[in-house]
This record gives structure tokens, C-alpha cells and sequence, in this order.
């Protein structure tokens, strides 16, 4: 939860004045997923921009459940917010010109408990967004996929680049994620080919900041909660995978970038190549900010069965950079920020 609005503020204003988002003015623009951890972030970009910047921008902001709303959108200008399950006919029934498709159940625990739920979550509300945008004739859908659809790489591979294809285990549960995300991609590009709707692809490494959710049951948002709660990590493995991070007011910029500047029918990563860490060094960076310990202990099966088991995901964001990306955090100082801003 976001404690200090001030801290935060200034990370939006820093983010922007490296990354020009002035085609967005006037526009109307709809997000769904506007509660979750990336979704929000985009949203608060974007009214920072009509507040400050004088944008002029209609925001649409669709969510599951409108009590949950966060209390700092509530005042926000030029905010339409619209309660309904993506999966379900569209009930905002006026044109926009962007749209950018965020809704996704992405917390891993909820994988193994809800794996059908997450599937057709995913691939329902995909063709949902791709219908709406084909009957108002909308200028671009941007569907905000994962980096976790590159799977498992060969040993050979140091980083995934966007052409890059890994094995994905569909006998397994816990890839009802992964791969609904990859069959939605293919659902978007397909809608683009045959009825000539524009649609990017935007594929987010892991992603932490201080809009992370109080259920987020990823392993960055669970070590932050612990120590923000006075507590000791607690590692449930060795954590020896290795990732990519990005802070998530860089990946909102990164994905309002894909929106306006990417090319149609294409998928762009957003990975910071200064945050490259794994599970154990992360939670230790984390613990040292916080001056708190990591402690090891054994995983229950319920919580085996939500872990991602892909054991290095780097991802190549050189493309995105190529659209003049330039993210403004490095891990150390996006957990530094994170802490800050909420405690």
C-alpha cells in the first residue's frame, strides 16, 4: 500500500522526463486489471499527467470488484471507473482509442488452487478486449502478457529475446499460466490479422513495486511484506533461479511505450538489465534494507505447486530500448524506493 504519495510522485515525475508520452494527449484510454500491481501504476501515470501536464486524457478503469478500488484514484480527473468480470460482455459501450488489456489472475498460489479460473480468465478475456476493440474500431490493443511464456531455455541461452521459444511442461499445473498468456498473444495477433485491429505485445519480467496488492503471493511482494511488518524473511528453497527484475513505474512506462511507439503485431520485453538477480540474493538485498535476517524452511506442497519452476528467465529488453525505454531504477533502488514509499 502506498503510504507516501509524495515519494511516489516524484518517481512518476522522474520516469516521464526521460520517457515522452505526449501522443497520448486527448486521448481516451482503457485498462483493465486497473487494481492489480501494474495496472494501477499505469493509471497513476496517466492521471499524473492530466493533473500536471494538462493531457486532457478519459481514463477508463475496469476492475473486478469497484470496493476495492484504490483510495488514491478516487479523486482522480477525468477517471471512469467500470465494475465487471473481463471474462463477461463489455459494459463500457463507448469508443477509446487505446486499450491496454492488463486483467490477469497473476498470483501464483491461485495457479495451483484455480488453474481452469486463470486459463480461461486469460483466453476469455482476451477475445472480450479483441471484440470490443473490432466493434469500436479502436486504434490499438496492447496485451500485457509475461516473460514467464519463454519457459525453460536451453542451457545455451543466456537471454530471451522476443523470437526466442522454450519448453513450457503443459502437463503440469502450474503452466495454466504461462501458457494461456502465450495461446492470448496468439489470439490478439490473429484478431490483428484478420480483422485489421492493431495489437502489441508487451511481456513484463518479474515486477515488484509499492502497488503490490495485500494478496500478491509472489516471492518479492511476500519479502517485503515481511519486513514492512518488522519480520524476518522466510525462504521456502535455495533460491538459486535467476531473473529479471524491473520496478514498476519503469514497466509502466515501458508498456505506455509499446502502446504508442510499437510496431503492430510485435512483442517487446520489459526487463532492466541492471536488476538481475536471483530469488536469494534478492530476498538478502531486501532483509539488508530493512536491517532483518533470511531464514530458511521447507515449502508446504500447496506452496510447491505455485512455484514458478523455470530456473533462469533472463529477458533481452534491448528492443524496447530501441523505442527509447530508458528505466530510471536499478533492483537496489526500486526495493529502496518500494520501501519508502510504503512504509
Amino acid at each position: 500500500m502506498i503510504k507516501n504519495l509524495e515519494i511516489y510522485n516524484e518517481g512518476i515525475s522522474k520516469v516521464l522526463k526521460v520517457n515522452n508520452l505526449d501522443t497520448l494527449r486527448g486521448k481516451t484510454i482503457l485498462i483493465t486489471g486497473a487494481n492489480g500491481l501494474i495496472g494501477s501504476a499505469i493509471i497513476d501515470i496517466l492521471n499524473y499527467l492530466n493533473v500536471h501536464e494538462d493531457y486532457g486524457m478519459k481514463i477508463i478503469a475496469i476492475v473486478r470488484n469497484r470496493l476495492n478500488i484504490l483510495e488514491r484514484m478516487k479523486k482522480y480527473e477525468k477517471l471512469v471507473i467500470v465494475e465487471q468480470d473481463i471474462t463477461q460482455e463489455m459494459k463500457y459501450n463507448e469508443k477509446v482509442d487505446y486499450i491496454i488489456h492488463a486483467a490477469s489472475n497473476a498470483n501464483p498460489m491461485r495457479f495451483s488452487q484455480d488453474p481452469v479460473g486463470t486459463m480461461l480468465g486469460n483466453f476469455i478475456g482476451m477475445n472480450q478486449i479483441c471484440k470490443f476493440a473490432k466493434e469500436h474500431n479502436c486504434k490499438r490493443v496492447e496485451y500485457i502478457s509475461s516473460g514467464e511464456v519463454y519457459g525453460e531455455g536451453d542451457k545455451d541461452v543466456e537471454k530471451f529475446e522476443e523470437n526466442y521459444i522454450g519448453k513450457i511442461n503443459s502437463m503440469n499445473v502450474r503452466s495454466c499460466y504461462p501458457l494461456s498468456k502465450l495461446a492470448s498473444e496468439t489470439l490478439g495477433i490473429s484478431y490483428s490479422e484478420q480483422y485489421n485491429i492493431e495489437c502489441v505485445i508487451a511481456r513484463p519480467c518479474h515486477t515488484f513495486g509499492p502497488t503490490q496488492t495485500e494478496s500478491d503471493s509472489r516471492a518479492s511482494a511476500q519479502f517485503i511484506r515481511n519486513v514492512l511488518n518488522d519480520e524476518d524473511i522466510i525462504m521456502k528453497s535455495e533460491g538459486l533461479q535467476l531473473r529479471s527484475y524491473c520496478y514498476v513505474l519503469d514497466c509502466a512506462i515501458g508498456i505506455l511505450l509499446i502502446l504508442i511507439k510499437g510496431k503492430n503485431s510485435n512483442a517487446y520485453n520489459i526487463a532492466n538489465k541492471n536488476s538481475i538477480v536471483t530469488i536469494r540474493e534478492m530476498a538478502e538485498i531486501i532483509a539488508q534494507k530493512a536491517n532483518k535476517k533470511v531464514i530458511f524452511d521447507t515449502p508446504s506442497q500447496v506452496e510447491k505447486r505455485g512455484y514458478n519452476p523455470i530456473t533462469k528467465s533472463i529477458l533481452d529488453g534491448s528492443k524496447l530500448e530501441q523505442l527509447g525505454w530508458t528505466p530510471c531504477y536499478d533492483f537496489e533502488e526500486g526495493i529502496e524506493e518500494t520501501l519508502k514509499i510504503m512504509k
